[in-house]
C-alpha cells in the first residue's frame, strides 16, 4: 500500500490543518465532544493522502486504526475468490471507516479504495482505544455507525437475494441522489461504479439504464445520468420481490 504524504491538494484547496479541524468537528463519532476533546483526538491522527484508485487498506489485513475521511470519497468493497467485486457502501467526507475491527482485534473485513483524491486521518488503534476509555460516549457513537452499516448490509443481502437488477438499479439511483444531497437529480456515479454497487457488470447496468431512458425515467447525456421521473423509479424499486 502506497501513501502520498503531502503532495496532493485537497479538492477544496483548504489548508490541511483546517481540513483536519473541520473533519473532527463534523464527523458524527465526535459530535458530542467538547472542542478541547476533539482537539485532543485530532492531535493523535496521522494525515494520509490517496489518489483516486489507491487502496487505503485491504480486506484481511490487520487493522491500523480508525480512518476519518477529510475530503474525497471512498468505496467499501469485498472480493470473492474468483475476483468478483461487490461494493458494500460509498462514504464521502466527513465520515469514518474501519470501525468494526477496532474492538475485536480482528482483521479488516473489507477493502477501502479511494474513488477520488482523498485526504484521510488515521487514529492508530491503541490511541483510539485509550481515548475511548476516557470518553465512553464515543463508543456508543461507533456502535451507532456499525449498526447503520449492518442495516445497509442486510438490505444489500435482501436485494441481491430477492430483487432483480432492474429493481436494485432503480433503488441505487434514488439512493445516489440522496447521498449527493441538496435535492439534486444528477447521479454522481459512473456505470462501472453502479455495477460494483449492484454486484453485476457494466454492460448489464448500461442496458437497464437505456431501458429506463426509453421509459422516461432518466436522461443520459455523455454518460451523465439525470433522474427525470423519480416517482416512477421509486415505484420500480418498491415492486414486491
Amino acid at each position: 500500500m502506497r501513501y502520498i504524504e503531502t503532495r496532493l491538494r485537497t479538492p477544496s484547496d483548504l489548508p490541511l490543518s483546517q481540513v483536519r479541524r473541520e473533519t473532527f468537528a463534523t464527523t458524527a463519532l465526535f459530535a458530542t465532544l467538547t472542542p478541547e476533546e476533539r482537539q485532543q483526538i485530532a492531535a493523535l491522527a496521522v494525515e494520509k493522502q490517496f489518489q483516486a484508485g489507491e487502496v487505503l487498506f485491504h480486506e484481511g489485513t490487520p487493522c491500523d486504526g480508525l480512518y476519518l475521511i477529510g475530503s474525497g470519497t471512498v468505496k467499501i468493497s469485498k472480493t470473492s475468490s474468483s475476483g468478483r467485486e461487490i461494493m458494500l457502501a460509498v462514504e464521502s467526507a466527513p465520515s469514518s471507516v474501519a470501525e468494526v475491527p477496532l474492538f475485536d482485534n480482528g482483521t479488516n473485513p473489507a477493502t477501502v479504495t479511494a474513488l477520488r483524491d482523498t485526504v484521510a486521518f488515521l487514529v492508530h488503534i491503541g490511541d483510539f482505544q485509550r481515548f475511548c476509555r476516557q470518553h465512553p460516549e464515543v463508543v456508543l457513537k461507533v456502535l451507532a455507525v456499525v449498526g447503520r452499516r449492518l442495516r445497509q448490509l442486510i438490505g444489500l443481502i435482501e436485494a441481491v437475494t430477492f430483487g432483480s437488477v432492474r429493481q436494485r438499479l432503480a433503488g441505487t439511483l434514488l439512493q445516489a441522489t440522496e447521498e449527493a444531497g441538496e435535492g439534486g437529480t444528477q447521479i454522481p456515479l459512473t456505470h462501472e461504479e453502479l455495477a460494483l454497487r449492484l454486484g453485476t457488470v457494466r454492460e448489464v447496468v448500461s442496458r437497464n439504464l437505456a431501458r429506463f431512458q426509453a421509459e422516461g425515467m432518466v436522461r443520459i447525456v455523455k454518460r451523465q445520468i439525470e433522474i427525470v421521473d423519480p416517482a416512477a423509479l421509486r415505484a420500480e424499486a418498491e415492486t414486491e420481490f
